[in-house]
């Protein structure tokens, strides 16, 4: 009897302990907040959302995320229903993006209004009204990078054609007309020396002309030298252009992946939380004794046909 009467002690305060647990978990997740339902549709990459998921706006929490599937209305397009509180202020310039949180990439639903319109946006949960979804920061930047990609690609075959072996010919062939033209003047000059013998100050002056222009063209010539030599600045033009298309393809090649690999992480980690909740769901007493032995298969020792242990 005293054993019996332990035993229902011990349920009781079992089932009381339990009946208080119950009763806090109701108390801490009451929401008494009032909601409306607001779609959005992208053509976009949701990647990092997840139902659930917070809703702020300019950084304030508003809501949830509440579904995330395909849009019936917009073939193609992915759906996302968010539930927002009646106090936040929705108008019809209110916009979101998809942002994420820290280094986990935990992704949100920004919201944020250009002050266009004061005028709040009608509510029907029937037929939720929608928000505009605009591309988020990384969306922007991947775009973008294939636009400078193609721009570095783009100057690095010019600046290859501007180089080209015919062209440094050409400017070499340019260079020598232009010192023989000035050896020519040079030598016109000694000839008219003797008829300008009694002009001493004209031909003094038309001497250190010449002699300017001369020297004038010798600079030209030592300048494309050093600029069509190895190691110049057209060389190092063309080196800064190659060097800048490699750090755009390393930026595609490796940064661009370990996102998607952190993305990846944090969904096969919630995945094992929402699997462990449902486990304590299913069986909240195991929290107290644990899950207990196995249940005796037939052939074993207190077997019983009804699934109940003896």
């Amino acid at each position: 009897m005293e054993n019996k009467a332990h035993a229902m002690a011990a349920g009781a305060f079992v089932l009381v302990v339990t009946a208080l647990l119950v009763l806090l978990a109701v108390w801490l997740t009451r929401d008494n907040t009032q909601r409306d339902l607001y779609d959005m549709s992208t053509s976009e990459t949701v990647s990092g959302l997840q139902p659930q998921a917070a809703v702020r706006f300019r950084g304030v929490p508003v809501g949830k995320i509440e579904l995330i599937g395909f849009d019936e209305k917009v073939k193609g397009n992915v759906l996302i229903r968010v539930s927002i509180d009646r106090g936040a202020p929705v108008t019809k310039s209110t916009f979101a993006t998809v942002a994420s949180q820290g280094v986990t990439g935990l992704g949100f639903i920004q919201l944020d209004d250009d002050g266009k319109s004061a005028e709040r946006l009608a509510v029907n949960d029937d037929d939720p009204p929608r928000i505009p979804l605009k591309p988020g920061g990384l969306d922007k930047l991947l775009k973008q990078s294939e636009v400078i990609f193609n721009q570095v690609e783009e100057a690095s075959t010019r600046l290859n054609k501007l180089l080209s072996d015919e062209n440094q010919q050409a400017m070499t062939a340019a260079i020598k007309q232009l010192g023989n033209a000035a050896g020519s003047m040079d030598r016109v000059a000694k000839g008219l020396e003797p008829t300008v013998a009694s002009l001493p100050a004209l031909s003094r002056d038309t001497t250190a002309t010449l002699k300017s222009v001369k020297a004038a063209a010798d600079d030209i010539s030592t300048t494309a030298t050093r600029l069509s030599e190895k190691g110049g600045p057209l060389d190092k033009l063309s080196e800064g252009g190659t060097a800048l298309a490699a750090g755009v393809e390393t930026f595609s090649a490796a940064t661009l992946p370990k996102l998607g690999e952190v993305a990846d992480e944090t969904a096969r980690a919630m995945r094992q939380m929402r699997r462990t909740v449902s486990a304590v769901d299913d069986n909240p007493q195991s929290l107290i004794f644990g899950n207990g032995p196995p249940v005796p298969g037939p052939g074993e020792p207190g077997f019983s046909a009804s699934g109940v242990k003896k």
